[in-house]
């Protein structure tokens, strides 16, 4: 019984099946952002959504009866537990105040297209490797906000309080520049003044106007030279290299199932192999120990070597 349900779970029409099925989870989802067509078809949504939620239940029954009595192998797979999270969820025994929780968790159901495709999956593999070199260089770039804003806000704070008023404000307006929005409009009226560009209809706010005729454009260029041409690629070679890790990953993962397909051996399996043959080099490693140590205390005392 463990190998027929492993044939099915490993079956391409199987995973193809289950793909068809988390798109029309999506798409009955998105149905029912349309009140009037939710109302005048809420059974047929209510009895197509609990058909698409057992068909979620019985592929994870498939997936852990492929692993026989070892069944909490399935749940070794960070995948697998997503999956299981996302169907539990949609058991959930809520009250009517409570549907907009209910229709998130079936949302949520439409995430299952990672698991499904593989090059999704790879994707979001490489994502979640990146987080915690991500995670550096957003403090890279926080800093070098925080820097070019203390100094915007100190020269550019009473010529231009809509922009740089204030030290959070001042870090708003850098991140448009950063992400090249609009940053010629902010580098003009600090370059000419508020009086003479950019305060059309804000007259009132420019009350200390001064230009900068040399100081905006070394801000704002040296600014957009490392925060937007090094720090923010920074991101995609972290991303790349992510990726590159996850499609070796994924690579050696289909490998390891290719080469278990035809012997009907689980993972677990040789790995008990690979412990029982380290423990049997272990002990040849005892054995050889023990024998240098003989002959060295032979060939000091003089006597017979063994």
């Amino acid at each position: 019984m463990q190998e027929f349900f492993k044939r099915i779970a490993d079956a391409k029409w199987f995973q193809n099946t289950i793909t068809i099925v988390i798109v029309l989870a999506g798409i009955l989802v998105g149905m029912e952002t349309y009140p009037a067509f939710a109302a005048r078809h809420a059974l047929a949504i209510h009895v197509l959504d609990q058909i698409i939620i057992w068909i979620f239940v019985v592929e994870m029954a498939i997936k852990m009866a492929a692993h026989g009595h070892h069944f909490y192998r399935y749940f070794k797979d960070p995948w697998n537990v997503f999956d299981f999270i996302i169907v539990a969820a949609c058991f959930l025994p809520v009250d009517a105040q409570y549907v907009m929780v209910l229709r998130l968790a079936r949302l949520l159901r439409v995430l299952k297209l990672v698991r499904a495709l593989p090059s999704l999956q790879v994707l979001v593999s490489a994502l979640l490797k990146s987080i915690p070199s991500m995670g550096y260089v957003s403090l890279l770039l926080i800093l070098l906000f925080y820097v070019y804003a203390v100094a915007a806000t100190f020269l550019f704070g009473r010529s231009d309080p809509v922009h740089f008023a204030t030290l959070t404000t001042s870090m708003l307006s850098l991140f448009g520049v950063v992400t090249m929005e609009g940053w010629v409009d902010l580098m003009n009226i600090n370059r000419f003044g508020c009086d003479q560009y950019g305060y059309d209809g804000m007259a009132h706010l420019c009350t200390a106007p001064e230009a900068f005729p040399w100081a905006a454009p070394f801000l704002f260029i040296s600014l957009i030279l490392i925060g937007t041409m090094v720090i923010l690629n920074l991101f995609i070679g972290v991303i790349m290299n992510g990726m590159d890790a996850a499609r070796e990953e994924n690579q050696l993962e289909s490998r390891a199932r290719s080469s278990l397909a035809g012997g009907g051996r689980s993972i677990a399996d040789d790995i008990d192999d690979i412990d029982g043959r380290l423990d049997e080099l272990k002990q040849q490693l005892s054995l050889l120990k023990h024998r240098i140590r003989v002959d060295h205390t032979d060939s000091t005392s003089g006597g017979p070597r063994s």
